[in-house]
């Protein structure tokens, strides 16, 4: 089995792009035609998928969107993920669910996850530390996404607290690096909005670490700020994640190729600055 770090390279390479489309579709906002059809979050996904995988790194579906609906949100979520591993084997998928519990319970994540929904990466709340995620770090060739310093404008409620001197964001960012990056396996969720905060994680875990960066787009964050601040080793090391702004691009019945020429101008302007 292909790991999360190898898709990623390769369709970083093939795809020349540092961008991961975020699919978090909301029935109320799909284009008309679509919210009658039986299986209207898939339907909406696959053609966007279709149009925009040529400009990706990777896609993230949040997993809230789909437990919504309930046994068919499910459903549709496994279908898309089916169908991207399926119909474009080399772009990884990752689950935006921010999971967190002890390690017995993560067990059960781990199996709904990987095993069942077959996804490549996922993003985790490190509160409970590394003894509760451990069932997540033994996983090597799956990406586990630590939460470090997130998007929100609430963010800095907890992750700016200091100690020892240090705002938390810092001493996650160092215990990832020094005890829970064992397999190689993890990544940190950084947000666009914090540039500064951006450059001083890079600087704690070095060039190699990859961040996943939420906050382009809809949520305003500077695309020119996010480069500077975090691009790593060979202009890598940035999955720079948009959602609301390409999904949503049109709403007609041409909406995915509004997203295609939506997701290729993002593409295409995080690379000037690669």
């Amino acid at each position: 089995m292909t790991s999360f770090f190898d898709k990623l390279n390769i369709s970083i390479d093939q795809n020349n792009s540092l961008l991961c489309v975020g699919l978090d579709p909301v029935i109320d906002k799909l284009p008309k035609h679509l919210r009658t059809s039986q299986t209207p979050l898939f339907d909406f996904n696959k053609a966007i998928i279709d149009a925009t995988a040529e400009f990706a790194c990777a896609f993230k579906p949040n997993s809230a969107f789909y437990e919504a609906l309930g046994p068919s949100g499910i459903e549709q979520l496994k279908q898309t993920v089916d169908y991207i591993n399926q119909n474009y084997p080399n772009i990884p998928t990752i689950l935006d669910a921010k999971r967190a519990d002890i390690g017995s319970t993560n067990e059960g994540y781990t199996e709904y996850v990987y095993d069942y929904l077959q996804m490549d990466a996922i993003t985790l709340h490190p509160y409970l530390g590394s003894e509760a995620l451990e069932p997540f770090l033994a996983y090597k060739d799956k990406g586990q996404i630590i939460l470090c310093r997130t998007s929100n404008p609430g963010a800095g409620e907890f992750q700016d607290l200091l100690l020892d001197g240090a705002p938390l964001y810092e001493h996650v960012a160092e215990k990832v690096r020094d005890k829970w990056n064992g397999n190689n396996n993890c990544l940190l969720v950084v947000g666009a909005t914090y540039p500064s905060e951006m450059k001083k994680i890079r600087e704690i875990v070095g060039p190699n670490m990859i961040f996943l960066v939420p906050g382009v787009g809809a949520q305003g964050g500077n695309i020119e700020e996010t480069m500077e601040a975090g691009l790593g080793l060979n202009s890598r090391g940035l999955i720079i994640s948009s959602s609301r702004d390409i999904i949503y691009a049109g709403s007609d019945e041409d909406f995915a190729q509004a997203s295609a020429l939506r997701a290729k101008e993002t593409r295409d302007e995080i690379n000037k600055y690669r």
